[in-house]
């Protein structure tokens, strides 16, 4: 599925849980929480039970661990 043929309208609303999920409203899609992008139910491998958050792919999963202040911040 293309990210542009996703409707705004039909985005799911999800309860994370451990390695699964549950689809409260149904949708064809969730936003990642942070870039914002669609990302396909069918698509769905990256989020947070603690923070009940979708990411679209692996460095957003880790952007929220730090910006959570789950991970240190690596420097020069």
């Amino acid at each position: 599925m293309n990210i542009h043929d996703i409707p705004s309208s039909n985005e799911a609303k999800v309860r994370y849980l451990d390695a699964d999920f549950r689809v409260i409203t149904p949708g064809t899609f969730v936003r990642c929480a942070i870039t914002g992008t669609p990302i396909p139910i069918d698509e769905l491998k990256y989020w947070s039970v603690a923070r009940q958050q979708a990411y679209v792919d692996v460095q957003a999963s880790l952007q929220a661990e730090r910006e959570d202040g789950a991970l240190p911040t690596q420097t020069g």
